[in-house]
């Protein structure tokens, strides 16, 4: 409560300036007064000097995990957390948090000039739209039922009209597609990923975000998109979308998957280039709501899952959703500017622990190359897997050959003279594998930054495979060992540090690089007496009160608080959590429809004053067994009425509840 309730009605507008705000309904703004000692009418005494109330913290409040007694609540997206935000005067605020979407993909959406566009709806490389044959009589447009990387931003003197309150944009990419509508063609990876800006209306008083234009960026200059996946904002103010799982290109003559992507973008099975695939996209949003696109070819070709630019505008931390993944970094020659630079791959020292009270692991840095991405996409144009390389499957008794592990296997390899910096950049795993780098990590997906305190963050999905002794994929020589698979995963937390050299014993030019990783939260697996998962009642094979199989991350300077979006097999509902790092409370804030993963996470601290929290989700009602066993024959009839027969997925944001209060008539 207040220590001043004389000066409540003042010190309540007073707040508003440094507190951050979640969105609608002006956050229970009549609790905010009468916590403060006032109210909308009451008089304040002429001689009372008012003190401002600054920001001072804020704590989640945990909604339960939804059962079967609330089956409906396990068939949408459900929000039953709170935000309390205490301010200098000892007063807080509390926030009831609900979630808003701007569309569910398959909506037909303003394009911004009086007609309507499909969201999330497949095109080819000349914009025609891909159709669904699967379903005679049925035929339509392929739409996604997985949109993902979500950035939210502004940009400098936008030109939309019909604006009510101020413009903003949210860029949104579309990974994939589960199912054609015959609900038997899998097509994942067949369709080349769309990526859309979304124009909004912020509502001055309400901090509301209505979708007012939609607009299809033209990919057909980078040769499409391949698999997008986690996003990041970059420090400048543009979208850094992700291209992951690069397709192997010394297999491509057998990949059917990537044939059916190639003749679904080009209408050839043959013309898809796999060397154009596996890079960094980058999109810029102009101020009528277009935008462009361009691939940064010079950052590994690697399974790009998400990276964050560090506060210096040059260093980057990519994630690598891989077996036999690595931690990777990029330091640009120039800030703002990712189409020069140098990549490191770390070496994982001994002491590496999933015990998150150990010490945790030092990391040295090998230099894999510098380069721009003029001269590496020249390459990809041009050069064939058997021009950089050779690659041998069985040992080839050939001293001249380096044995790697590589997705999973072992493999033999031998550089082509002249080609290391080829082999660098686009046969980045394999040749990262052979200079020494810790090719250990199985599936290291969303990657964040604490600025304050220097240290990064990278969640696993599982540990398994390369991790574990013993298995096939596992090198002692890595520095990465556990003896049991964890297949919930864990978030790792880097210490980041400057003045350091690589392994050659040149300057790294960067003041944020890794120099030790430990393990930050550990997920639970439910294991019988035999040491395999077992499930509870409703089916989890993970402690449901702990995050499973973490996948997205992003990070709130101003919260204190790492936000993490699961995408796990052993949750029968995934969540969105937060953990606050100075108190150490882990708080779930949001529950995805079942069967579906937690995507498109970001937060924004401040836009416009407003604090926002974006969620989407993917392929609701993707049921696995016996994970879903207990609840499918419930909850499916709920998910298929909730989006579209299963083909949909929402794209929208966490808020607060709606009230008839609005700041402009405080």
């Amino acid at each position: 409560m207040s220590d001043q309730p004389q000066a409540g009605r003042r010190q309540a507008l007073k707040f508003l300036a440094g507190a951050p705000l979640l969105p609608l309904g002006a956050f229970s703004t009549a609790s905010l007064l009468s916590a403060c000692g006032g109210s909308s009418s009451a008089a304040v005494p002429a001689t009372v000097t008012p003190v401002a109330a600054n920001f001072i913290g804020a704590e989640f409040t945990a909604m339960p995990a939804p059962s079967l007694a609330n089956a409906a609540a396990m068939a949408t997206t459900t929000v039953g957390s709170t935000l309390s935000v205490n301010f200098s005067d000892n007063s807080a605020q509390a926030f009831k948090l609900a979630y808003q979407p701007f569309f569910t993909t398959g909506d037909m959406v303003s394009n911004g000039s009086g007609g309507t566009i499909l969201a999330g709806g497949y095109v080819d490389i000349n914009n025609k739209p891909i159709i669904d044959k699967t379903v005679a009589g049925k035929e339509r447009q392929f739409y996604s039922d997985s949109p993902d990387g979500t950035s939210l931003l502004s940009v400098a003197n936008p030109t939309i009209t019909g604006i009510k309150g101020k413009a903003v944009f949210a860029v949104v990419q579309f990974e994939y597609t589960t199912w054609a509508q015959d609900e038997k063609t899998d097509m994942y990876g067949k369709l080349p990923s769309p990526i859309a800006i979304l124009t909004l209306d912020q509502d001055q008083a309400t901090g509301k975000l209505s979708l007012v234009k939609y607009y299809n960026v033209d990919t057909s200059k980078v040769n499409g998109l391949w698999i997008t996946c986690g996003a990041s904002l970059s420090p400048w103010g543009t979208h850094l979308s992700s291209e992951e799982y690069e397709p192997d290109a010394f297999t491509i003559s057998s990949n059917t998957q990537f044939k059916a992507y190639s003749a679904n973008l080009f209408g050839d099975e043959s013309k898809a280039n796999p060397y154009h695939y596996g890079h960094l996209p980058e999109v810029t949003v102009n101020p009528d709501g277009t935008g462009t696109i361009k691939k940064h070819y010079c950052m590994g070709r690697i399974s790009h899952e998400l990276i964050q630019v560090m506060p210096d505008n040059r260093t980057a931390l990519m994630g690598d959703d891989a077996t036999n993944g690595g931690i990777f970094i990029f330091v640009a020659d120039k800030e703002k500017d990712l189409s020069s630079g140098s990549l490191y791959v770390a070496k994982i020292s001994s002491g590496f622990s999933i015990d998150p009270a150990a010490a945790g692991a030092a990391l040295t840095w090998i230099k894999l190359g510098s380069a721009t991405s003029t001269e590496i996409e020249a390459m990809a144009n041009t050069l064939k897997p058997a021009d950089i390389m050779e690659v041998a499957t069985t040992d080839p008794k050939d001293a001249s050959f380096n044995k790697i592990f590589y997705s999973g296997k072992v493999q033999w390899i031998k550089i082509k003279p002249g080609m290391e910096k080829a082999a660098a950049f686009l046969e980045t795993h394999r040749y990262a594998s052979m200079v020494g780098g810790s090719m250990a990590l199985t599936k290291l997906e969303g990657t964040t930054v604490n600025a304050k305190d220097k240290i990064a963050y990278s969640a696993l999905q599982n540990m398994q495979a390369s991790m574990v002794r013993g298995n096939a994929a596992w090198n002692e020589a890595y520095g990465v060992t556990i003896e049991k698979v964890v297949t919930a995963g864990a978030v790792l937390a880097h210490t980041l540090t400057g003045g350091q050299k690589d392994t050659a014993g040149a300057a790294i030019n960067s003041e944020w690089v890794p120099t030790q990783t430990k393990a930050l939260l550990v997920g639970e697996d439910y294991l019988d007496a035999a040491g395999k998962l077992a499930p509870d009642t409703l089916g989890n094979t993970a402690n449901p009160d702990k995050v499973a199989n973490p996948d997205n991350l992003k990070f709130s300077e101003k919260l204190r608080t790492l936000f993490i979006g699961e995408d796990s097999s052993q949750h029968v509902n995934n969540f969105l959590w937060a953990y606050n790092v100075d108190t150490k409370k882990l708080s779930r804030l949001a529950s995805m429809p079942s069967g579906a993963e937690s995507t498109g996470l970001s937060v924004v601290d401040d836009l416009n004053g407003w604090t926002y929290i974006t969620s989407n989700f993917q392929h609701a009602g993707d049921w696995l067994s016996p994970l879903h066993s207990n609840v499918q024959s419930t909850l499916d009839p709920l998910v298929r009425a909730n989006y579209k027969n299963r083909f949909a997925a929402a794209v929208g944001y966490l808020t607060a509840d709606v009230t008839s209060l609005k700041l402009a008539k405080a």
